[in-house]
């Protein structure tokens, strides 16, 4: 598997490296892997806010429907709303239509199997194989009663948001909070859920014109909501990405709490609650070392991954553990979801909260992070980059001069032409240091 599908699907310039033809190939591809005799093949199927995710689920479903299959339309909808309907209701497989934090330029095409999950790898190496087929059309059409059909789907959208309400114990009632849902996928889900439970909700990035997903706005630009609740003298803030499968959280003082405190304070909760399959917490590579100190301190154990909710996943999975995720805010809760689920996520530092009255500032409190910067450097040739000797031999000297004290970390988007820079130390002047001289070698080379 390879050039199509990376980490988190199949992502690229939409109309460009990811067009309707690709988008018609893969309906017409599940459709006939999932096809048995006098069976039409069920597939949820959801997009967010982009322009261009009409055109590709419009091309997805022709060709599902071509091939025999059953579309089930859950509009415009969140990725983890995908999952919850594809194992909830039964469906044969499930695909999403996103680009998720991508500005809206970009598009993706996701997949999950039966069980919510991740596609397999032997699906998508089957998927990737078809659309290199020279051959323009290789599989059978259906025809007659076995030509597939296009049903709206709405109701399996709202199950899952009545499935989230479900999960929250305690009324929000007297909360006053905000909502940054990007411009995406969450802009009137999220809303509706909070109303429901009880908070007072105040809400930006909920005005999708198809160009503005993550225009400014969402988990990647999480400053302008923390300038809001502070502004509105909120109790607390949340921001999901585009296609809201990661959250972040702003305090009621507009202090941010990462991916890594949210993993800190859930995962005491479900200690306390006897939750917390075997005491620990499964993270990647790109967690900070505040975090481990932290988790060290309180006697929880942690298993690292590569960076990537897939891998997170299928750690989780092997070790049998709750809760896992990543900085950025993509925090998979086992026993609720298959997936990382941003507005989940938010409920639950809800309930901890609320259920033992306290303000979002003391839930992760312990926690001290190390400063640490990152870049996002794009290339033409990303592995050239971790190939280069002179970029090895510099990485490995600002290692050695860090010690104890930090922590360097360089590796290749799975989504992207980037490479990304990651540099964690005691001080802020030696991580601002060591990071900017790192990052100018690199475009020095221009690589």
């Amino acid at each position: 598997m390879s050039h199509y599908f990376g980490t988190d699907g199949f992502r690229g310039e939409a109309g460009g490296t990811l067009t309707a033809s690709h988008a018609y190939r893969i309906g017409r591809f599940l459709g006939h892997y999932y096809q048995k005799e006098g069976y039409h093949p069920r597939v949820a199927l959801g997009k967010d806010t982009r322009r261009s995710s009409y055109m590709l689920e419009y091309a997805l479903g022709a060709g599902l429907v071509a091939s025999g299959a059953d579309a089930y339309m859950l509009h415009v909808t969140t990725t983890p709303s995908v999952s919850y309907v594809t194992r909830a209701d039964g469906m044969d497989c499930g695909v999403m239509i996103s680009a998720s934090h991508n500005p809206f330029s970009d598009n993706g095409i996701k997949l999950v199997n039966r069980q919510g999950e991740k596609m397999e790898n032997e699906v998508l190496d089957a998927i990737e194989e078809y659309l290199d087929t020279p051959t323009c059309e290789s599989l059978p059409f259906a025809t007659g009663e076995d030509i597939g059909r296009i049903i709206d789907y709405s109701e399996g959208r709202n199950r899952y948001v009545g499935y989230l309400i479900s999960l929250a114990r305690n009324s929000y009632r007297g909360w006053r909070i905000g909502l940054d849902c990007a411009n995406g996928s969450a802009w009137r889900i999220a809303e509706d859920v909070f109303r429901a439970l009880g908070a007072r909700v105040v809400t930006i990035g909920c005005e999708p014109d198809g160009l503005n997903i993550n225009r400014d706005v969402g988990s990647t630009h999480i400053e302008r909501l923390a300038a809001f609740v502070k502004t509105h003298h909120l109790d607390a803030g949340f921001a999901f990405d585009g296609d809201a499968d990661r959250c972040l959280a702003v305090d009621e003082s507009g202090n941010v709490l990462t991916g890594d405190h949210i993993l800190y304070a859930l995962a005491g909760e479900w200690r306390r609650r006897g939750l917390l399959t075997g005491d620990t917490v499964v993270t990647t590579i790109m967690s900070n070392m505040g975090l481990y100190r932290a988790l060290d301190e309180a006697g929880i154990h942690h298993v690292q991954t590569a960076v990537g909710d897939k891998y997170v996943y299928e750690a989780m999975n092997k070790g049998d553990f709750s809760i896992g995720g990543e900085a950025s805010g993509h925090i998979i809760l086992r026993p609720y979801a298959q997936t990382g689920d941003g507005i989940l996520t938010a409920i639950q530092l809800m309930e901890l909260a609320v259920g033992r009255k306290l303000p979002l500032s003391r839930v992760a409190a312990e926690v001290r992070m190390f400063p640490q910067r990152q870049y996002n450097l794009r290339v033409t040739n990303k592995a050239a980059v971790l190939q280069s000797a002179t970029v090895q031999n510099a990485v490995r000297q600002a290692e050695e001069a860090l010690g104890k004290r930090g922590r360097i970390v360089l590796r290749e988007s799975g989504t992207e032409p980037v490479i990304r820079l990651m540099v964690e130390a005691d001080t802020d002047a030696l991580c601002d240091m060591t990071a900017t001289a790192l990052r100018d070698l690199i475009l020095s080379q221009g690589f």
